[in-house]
Formats: C-alpha cells, sequence, structure tokens
C-alpha cells in the first residue's frame, strides 16, 4: 500500500495534476484521510471509473499506462455505481426519453390530461343520454298496455343511446 501525493500520483499516471483532482472530486478516485493516494487502489479505480473520452488524453502521453491491478469484488466505490455502469444507466433514461419526445411529435402520444378530459365528456354524454331515456319514453310507456311493447320501446331507447356512445368513440 504505497501512499503518494496527488502530484506523485499525476506524475505516475502521466496526467496533469488538475486531471487526478478533477478525478477525485468526481469520485472516481479515492484518497487516503490525509490526501494522499494509494497508487493499486486508485490505479484499479481510474480504470473501471473513467470513460474512454476521459482517457483519450492519456493515450498521446509519452508515459506508458500503469498495469491495472485486479479490484476488489465486493468493495463498491463510493459513489455506489461504477462510471461504466452509471454512464449505460444514464444512455439508456436519454434514449427512453428521446423515443418518447419523438412519439409525442409524431402524435402517437397524446397528453393523459386531454385523454381523461375527453373520456369524462365522453361519459358524461353518455350518462346523459341514459338518464333521458325515461324522459323520453315515460308518457309512451304509460299509454301501453301490452307488456311487449313497452319491452320494446325500452329496448329501443336503450340501443339507440348505447350506438351513438359507440358511434362518438368510433370517430
Amino acid at each position: 500500500m504505497a501512499l503518494v501525493s496527488q502530484r506523485a500520483y499525476a506524475k505516475h499516471r502521466g496526467v496533469s495534476l488538475a486531471a487526478v483532482q478533477k478525478a477525485i472530486k468526481a469520485g472516481r478516485i479515492r484518497t487516503a484521510a490525509d490526501g494522499k493516494i494509494d497508487v493499486a487502489q486508485a490505479d484499479a479505480d481510474w480504470e473501471r471509473n473513467t470513460g474512454p473520452r476521459q482517457q483519450a488524453g492519456k493515450a498521446a502521453s509519452s508515459v506508458p499506462p500503469p498495469k491495472p491491478a485486479p479490484a476488489p469484488a465486493a468493495e463498491p466505490m463510493a459513489g455506489g455505481l461504477d462510471y461504466a455502469r452509471a454512464r449505460a444507466v444514464r444512455e439508456n433514461y436519454m434514449a427512453r426519453l428521446a423515443k418518447i419526445d419523438f412519439e409525442e411529435r409524431s402524435g402517437k402520444l397524446v397528453s393523459r390530461d386531454e385523454v381523461q378530459v375527453a373520456a369524462f365528456n365522453k361519459f358524461r354524454t353518455f350518462r346523459d343520454g341514459m338518464l333521458n331515456i325515461p324522459d323520453r319514453v315515460s308518457a309512451l310507456l304509460a299509454a301501453e298496455s301490452d307488456a311487449s311493447k313497452v319491452h320494446g320501446s325500452l329496448t329501443t331507447e336503450i340501443r339507440k343511446a348505447l350506438l351513438e356512445f359507440a358511434d362518438a368513440a368510433n370517430s
């Protein structure tokens, strides 16, 4: 467990001191309580938690890359997720949001509020139509003494209300 200063670790990695400080601030590598860096642990963390674009500057350096030490299996990084996994999760969510945005703009998605208002209005109209049946047929039913004609009149009015509802839903 070789502890070195941040400046010495930057020289070891072949990067600037600012890059090491940025990695520490971002949680990609850890320091000891006194600010020193464990070289083996930091090398493993750096390889695991630094993306390819961030390592591109290192490839231009004349210092050969150090051999990565095996990462401890059960010890999680201080931030919880390693960089690659966090990046994959972020990219997955960004792709989902882009898909939703595309579907909304292409007309495949509509606002939940619009659907709720439209459904409320459709069912309100249906309810009103059904509640108006007694007002429309009560005089006719009172005059009829034949049960089959009463049944036929009620069936006709209910069917009419249901067909109006179905036709309105299809248009």
